[in-house]
């Protein structure tokens, strides 16, 4: 007996562990930390969404297969009609689900890094071989290069993050249009575009194309803006002829129960969770505000709820571990390329974020 060959080769993903095992490491108790390390929504639910919870009607029963209440509500809440609407087990599974369905191995994807290791995991993952096309030194996306490596190597797909993690900038309208002319499905991954806003305080989606493009996939998920990471629930619009293949293949019961109550519910009060997104705005603002104060840290710009900072003078891993062991604040640190020495700092509530400020104060000075 054997695994697939090509397996062997991969390194695992690293994810961000839960509460409960951080404190335990740490030897704290849970109220003791401070996580900001996984761009959590430190509000969590709404209340409405914990009652509804606490009185499931159903659990006992399997889930509807096409999440037909969701995406009724869904299509309600983006103007995309339900038929060009899929959900998902967080926007993970979606991504993992259109790499089954487009590509053969040895396939070519496209990824723009440093961005969110999941597009070039999962690729890796079915055998297809992922392009990188580095970002510029500002994290914006090279479009030149991303012309020439379609040409050269005709891949299949290019995921894009818009906010990118872990910077939290957006491709700007012209580069965006310029990849949209280009012979290849762009999935642009909107995971955090909740927390982005232009000139006139209007997020910068581009949900509601999708019905009208051929080579455009948008995802989104409920685990930042709705507080709902531990439930797995997302969704994606995606263009008329590539849906029945993907609700042919995707898991039957992929959505349970509660996160599909959950998300509703979140919905049904979109207007409390645009509060929790502003205040999280605000203190993303305010935060970064601060975090230029210590010569030590050089914060980047971020449409998202997190802030990535390089660590001058310091070292950056030394610091995530003091900040960790000795005051109990979770940053992730990045060291890979483009991201060498950086910590990134997801935005937490005022008295979070003054933890932090403080921890940071103690350690760097100023």
């Amino acid at each position: 007996m054997h695994v697939r060959p090509h397996l062997e080769h991969i390194p695992p993903y690293q994810p961000i562990e839960p509460f409960e095992v951080l404190a335990e490491r740490l030897g704290r108790g849970v109220d003791q930390i401070v996580k900001l390390d996984a761009n959590e929504n430190p509000y969590g639910p709404l209340p409405a969404v914990r009652q509804a919870l606490a009185t499931l009607a159903f659990p006992h029963i399997y889930p509807d297969p096409e999440s037909r209440a969701l995406r009724r509500a869904l299509a309600e809440f983006t103007g995309v009609p339900p038929e060009f609407l899929l959900a998902g087990a967080g926007a993970d599974e979606l991504i993992d689900l259109l790499i089954r369905v487009l590509l053969e191995p040895g396939d070519r994807v496209l990824n723009c890094p440093p961005t969110f290791g999941m597009y070039a995991f999962d690729a890796s993952l079915h055998n297809a071989r992922v392009i990188n096309i580095p970002r510029r030194q500002d994290f914006s996306l090279d479009l030149e290069a991303i012309r020439r490596a379609v040409a050269e190597y005709q891949p299949r797909l290019l995921f894009l993050a818009a906010p990118n993690n872990p910077d939290g900038s957006l491709p700007d309208p012209e580069t965006l249009e310029a990849l949209f002319e280009l012979p290849l499905l762009i999935v642009l991954d909107e995971a955090y575009i909740e927390f982005s806003d232009d000139a006139l305080g209007r997020t910068r989606t581009r949900l509601q194309e999708v019905p009208n493009r051929r080579n455009l996939v948008v995802l989104r998920t409920f685990s930042k803006w709705a507080g709902l990471a531990g439930l797995r629930v997302g969704y994606g619009a995606f263009p008329q002829w590539l849906l029945p293949t993907l609700w042919k293949a995707k898991q039957p019961y992929n959505v349970n129960v509660a996160a599909s109550v959950a998300a509703q519910v979140s919905l049904e009060h979109a207007p409390a969770l645009q509060q929790v997104v502003n205040a999280l705005r605000a203190e993303r603002e305010r935060l970064y505000q601060a975090l230029q104060q210590f010569p030590s840290l050089r914060p980047y710009p971020s449409q998202a709820n997190f802030i990535l900072c390089r660590v001058i003078g310091f070292e950056a891993r030394e610091l995530q571990r003091r900040l960790a062991w000795e005051h109990g604040v979770l940053v992730r640190y990045f060291d890979k390329p483009g991201l060498q020495d950086c910590i990134r700092i997801s935005v937490g509530r005022p008295e979070e974020n003054e933890r932090l400020l403080q921890a940071l104060r103690i350690l760097l000075g100023g």
